[in-house]
């Protein structure tokens, strides 16, 4: 196969005259093939750094010719490392990123292979913003198909419900504009059923008003306070409005110089509230966590949107040894807190990190089959465990811990099979139960028609339906 495909790359190079087109013995070549998980190392047959869909296009119609298995790198920071196969094609975004943002008319265009800091410093110059992830390094792409929540969710709702029409490259090698009036079908289905139905090159998002400057109030409990502060957190989250976006989290506290000397790198737990109004509107709406929680220590400041977007970037750098599990609980209850506080002191890498997003607002407001987003459509908390580490050999610790923690979570979840995009492994009965039977059978009647040899199957894959 490999003296095949050598055979044929001087004509196939000659051809992509837009793209660059790597293999092993290219010097680039272990560095386009780098993914943000270091625990993943593939190696690729080719990859074909994209400049256009009709790039993509091209690279489908070889992958097809020489029977190559296909992997998309966009941002490449997927747990599971989807963007890379070995001995496969693999499709890089990451030329494709151009940003047009029409602050007129409240839209920005990206290209496939931009990441959310591109897409936030683009639309921050206009005070404008797309509800994104916590993360500034991640895709654009892959986020937004598979749904994609953060600091805006609660006022705007999901990246992928802001998604006003997209160009996709389809397994056929079609270049098709999609919208709510253009191949319909297909729109509903990259609205959260993730890369199953084609190569996105272009994203269209309605944007809001945000910033520049938003307000960040952190507050932090030692390990002992736990069990107190989350329930008091739980109850104190009721009252704040919808532009105020809130996460739990698990964490060591940072070396940071806001953090007093004893607390720094030490356990605890973490409530951070982001307002978007006014900063006395949020000195207001956090007085209670001051007058009644008692947080070993706080930040409450104003700051820059696209600052906050990167303020957890320093927790997830590029090489970490990463693997995560997810799902959603109705409420941050007394048997869910229980669960969380006696988890929390096993993990070993200070690293590692439990986010728990609080999903209401706009997010719970939209229709449950308005799109194809896999979760439950009411208010919710999507808890996230991920071990992050900087061996092999305290990953492997980290990762049992992950699974035990997800485990003794499950009881207490709302019966979907968790969010796509913090799967790290794909067994097909939680992805089918993250979409629901009606949800997933109209997913997969649409990957029938648009990939119906499961051309696009490294991800939470839906099967053609018949297959």
């Amino acid at each position: 196969m490999a003296q095949a495909i050598d055979s044929d790359l001087a004509a196939f190079r000659a051809r992509m005259a837009g793209a660059a087109v790597l293999t092993p013995e290219n010097p680039d070549y272990d560095g386009a093939r780098t993914v943000w998980n270091g625990n993943i190392d593939r190696r690729p047959a080719v990859i074909v750094r994209c400049s256009s869909a009709q790039d993509v296009a091209a690279a489908l119609e070889f992958s097809r010719s020489r029977g190559l298995e296909v992997s998309v790198r966009g941002g490449a920071h997927s747990f599971a490392g989807n963007a890379v196969s070995d001995g496969g094609l693999m499709i890089d975004l990451s030329a494709i990123k151009g940003i047009r943002v029409d602050p007129a008319a409240r839209r920005a265009v990206c290209g496939g292979g931009a990441t959310w800091a591109d897409l936030d410093g683009a639309t921050q110059a206009h005070g404008l913003a797309v509800p994104g992830g916590t993360i500034s390094h991640t895709g654009v792409g892959g986020l937004t198909l598979g749904g994609g929540f953060g600091w805006l969710t609660a006022m705007a709702g999901l990246s992928s419900d802001n998604l006003v029409a997209a160009e996709v490259v389809t397994a056929g090698g079609r270049v098709l504009r999609t919208s709510a009036d253009s191949h319909p079908d297909l729109f509903w289905a990259i609205r959260g059923g993730g890369g199953n139905f084609g190569v996105v090159t272009s994203f269209e998002f309605q944007l809001h008003e945000v910033g520049p400057l938003v307000n960040l109030g952190l507050f932090f409990w030692r390990l002992d306070d736990g069990a107190e502060a989350l329930r008091f957190g739980r109850d104190f989250v009721r009252t704040l409005p919808d532009d105020m976006g809130v996460m739990f989290a698990g964490l060591n506290a940072p070396p940071a110089p806001f953090v007093p000397q004893e607390h720094q790198l030490a356990p605890g737990y973490a409530l951070i509230v982001v307002g978007c109004g006014s900063a006395e509107e949020h000195q207001r709406a956090i007085q209670p966590v001051r007058d009644e929680g008692r947080p070993s220590f706080e930040l409450v400041t104003p700051i820059p949107y696209a600052n906050l977007q990167q303020m957890l970037d320093e927790s997830a750098p590029w090489g970490l040894h990463a693997y995560e599990k997810a799902l959603y609980v109705p409420d941050l209850t007394d048997e869910v807190i229980a669960v969380f506080t006696e988890q929390l002191p096993r993990k070993r890498s200070p690293l590692s990190f439990i986010p728990v997003f609080r999903m209401n607002g706009a997010y719970a407001r939209a229709g449950e089959d308005q799109t194809a987003f896999g979760g439950p459509r009411t208010s919710c908390y999507a808890f996230n465990i991920a071990a992050l580490a900087p061996t092999a050999e305290l990953f492997e610790d980290e990762r049992a811990w992950v699974r035990s923690f997800w485990d003794d979570l499950r009881p207490y979840s709302s019966g979907y099979g968790g969010y796509v995009n913090f799967m790290n492994e794909y067994d097909e009965d939680r992805v089918r139960a993250s979409y629901g039977a009606a949800k997933y059978g109209r997913l997969a009647r649409i990957k029938a028609e648009y990939d119906p040899d499961n051309v696009f199957h490294l991800n939470a894959n839906i099967r053609p339906k018949g297959s």
